[in-house]
């Protein structure tokens, strides 16, 4: 599908960040091409990224945009219908805020089974090396797969999973999944019969945790509504209008109650204030266990652009809703 008049997306099936960028371009119906990052187009890649990281988005004109995030918010920009955000000022806020939780917190239980579990490691590190490497033979496949466990492991440290916070990461793994099973029983995406932003972000994620062997087993399992989601994200389409807040709030407030209020933005502001103080690591306590990890320059940042965005949407009745949910302490600014 290659031609100067589609987007390129240049990406890998095993990189959640790249799995959300096209599954957005698919539901906006944007002609693109999806370009896997192998060996043979690295040199075309790197001509093109700023940094050596997927995605990288190659618009028609030759820009070059990098970071799901930005990606799709640029892109919304430029082709606004069908919208990804709800009408409403609450609903559209708590939305961006699902996502940006999914990016930030999310992506730790799937990074930590991913590359704690041999089983999984070795499913994870087969799979890219065949992507990225389609003609090799097997014993060049295999030098990979073994090369890129060999990479990939000692990096569980900067998404903080060791031993002491196994506990907490795959709790929240768990309590997340269990939520959104019950949240999906009355609609077939996070805010309705339509994707949102939310949902890219999340989907994403445990689109990868599907895919591995542990919690893959466990999705499987426990949370059929949520695996049928996960399917329906890959090529997602508008089957409705955005529901009401009042019609979402009773099995989404617990989200934003028990994980993004109790995980998410605590562990936000400790990287925060950590790195405004020069520490290169922190520790915050999290459903009464402690959980420490090196500091993260981008996670600031993230936290900082959430609170922007709280300043700028705030409203009495955003801030009601989270009160109650806890997040507010959190969101305001410093």
């Amino acid at each position: 599908m290659a031609s100067d008049a589609v987007h390129r997306i240049f990406g890998i099936e095993l990189s959640p960040y790249s799995v959300k960028v096209r599954s957005y371009f698919r539901y906006k119906g944007i002609p693109h091409e999806w370009v896997v990052r192998s060996a043979a187009r690295m040199d075309e890649f790197r001509r093109h990224a700023k940094l050596p990281l997927v995605p990288l988005v190659i618009a028609p004109g030759g820009e070059s945009l990098q970071d799901s995030t930005p990606i799709i918010e640029q892109i919304e920009a430029r082709f606004p219908e069908p919208t990804i955000h709800p009408e409403e000022p609450v609903a559209a806020f708590v939305s961006a805020l699902i996502e940006e939780y999914a990016d930030e917190w999310g992506n730790k239980p799937m990074f930590h089974y991913r590359w704690t579990y041999e089983p999984d490691q070795r499913s994870a590190a087969e799979r890219i090396a065949r992507e990225t490497m389609p003609d090799a033979d097997a014993q060049t496949l295999a030098g990979m797969a073994d090369a890129v466990r060999e990479r990939m492991v000692p990096r569980l440290s900067f998404v903080g999973s060791n031993p002491q916070t196994r506990d907490v990461i795959e709790a929240s793994f768990r309590r997340q999944a269990e939520i959104l099973e019950a949240h999906l029983a009355r609609r077939p995406f996070l805010f309705g019969a339509r994707p949102a932003f939310a949902d890219f972000g999340a989907f994403a994620q445990l689109y990868q945790c599907a895919s591995d062997p542990t919690p893959g087993a466990w999705l499987r399992e426990r949370t059929p509504r949520v695996m049928a989601w996960i399917e329906r994200m890959l090529a997602p389409k508008a089957e409705g209008p955005f529901e009401p807040w009042r019609e979402l709030e009773p099995t989404l407030l617990p989200l934003l109650r028990d994980e993004v209020a109790a995980c998410f933005l605590p562990w936000s502001d400790a990287n925060a204030r950590a790195l405004a103080a020069g520490e290169p690591e922190f520790e915050v306590v999290l459903g009464g266990k402690p959980f420490g990890q090196q500091t993260q320059k981008y996670h600031a940042r993230s936290l900082a652009t959430l609170r922007a965005r709280y300043a700028a949407q705030r409203t009495a009745e955003l801030d009601a809703l989270l009160e109650r949910s806890d997040c507010l302490r959190w969101l305001r600014p410093a």
